[in-house]
């Protein structure tokens, strides 16, 4: 099996835009839903860590984390 280069960077460029694009909208005090739980996603930005933040829904099944610089 070939492992194919530019369809796996295709993927990884999709999941990091629409990664920014929900936090731009979070930023912004839009509301966004989870696509699989459909409950809302909050944008936690006081984590131990001052320079990581976390977008996620209530069950836990939207979980990004966000290196801050």
């Amino acid at each position: 099996m070939k492992f194919d280069i530019n369809a796996f960077n295709k993927k990884r460029a999709a999941a990091f835009n629409q990664h920014k694009t929900i936090l731009k909208k979070l930023s912004k005090g839009q509301a966004l839903f989870c696509e699989h739980c459909k409950q809302p996603l909050h944008l936690d930005l006081n984590q131990t860590d001052k320079h990581q933040g976390l977008v996620s829904c209530a069950k836990g099944c939207t979980h990004i984390e966000l290196e801050l610089g």
